[in-house]
């Protein structure tokens, strides 16, 4: 069976397939040697963390403010693009409804006693890296994206592990 080469490419580049890391020829079925990394979720909270530094709420910064805050995260994912560490990121708009199944032929059940995620989560980066330090490292910088008065913010981050143990790729 033939293998396709890497050809310098990092894991999550995989030129054939839409599933980072498997190289669709080989389905990741090979004893050829495999490079371990490991992915993560950084989430940017709303609410429910403590205070950022610069604690100025989003709505109350200039558009040329907002500019900014959003041209480093697009700078930084362009960063991590380019270091095959980059896996995606959103933002999420404020709307949202919180859904459950409540049985055969009833309606889903819109609210419940729980925080609603609209109020917490403002949107998240999934990062594809070599260990824990690195992952902290990066979430470290991106806490200091710019707020109110182009200061950084130093706001907290949620780092969570994929439940995965580790992210494969195919190498020769």
């Amino acid at each position: 069976m033939a293998v396709e080469k890497n050809l310098g490419r990092r894991c999550r580049e995989s030129p054939t397939g839409s599933v980072p890391g498997v190289n669709t020829t080989t389905m990741g079925r090979t004893g050829i040697e495999e490079n371990t990394m490991a992915k993560y979720l950084l989430l940017k909270h709303y609410r429910g963390a403590p205070a950022p530094v610069n604690d100025v709420p989003m709505e109350k910064w200039t558009p040329e403010e907002i500019s900014a805050h959003v041209q480093y995260m697009r700078d930084f994912a362009a960063r991590l693009e380019e270091s095959g560490e980059f896996v995606e990121s959103q933002a999420l708009v404020p709307e949202g409804t919180f859904v459950r199944y409540d049985g055969e032929g009833r309606p889903p059940v819109t609210d419940g006693p729980f925080a609603e995620t609209k109020d917490l989560i403002a949107g998240w980066m999934v990062i594809d890296v070599d260990s824990h330090e690195r992952a902290l490292e990066l979430a470290a910088e991106l806490s200091a994206a710019p707020g109110a008065g182009g200061k950084p913010i130093h706001e907290w981050l949620e780092l969570r592990p994929f439940m995965a143990e580790h992210s494969t790729c195919i190498t020769e």
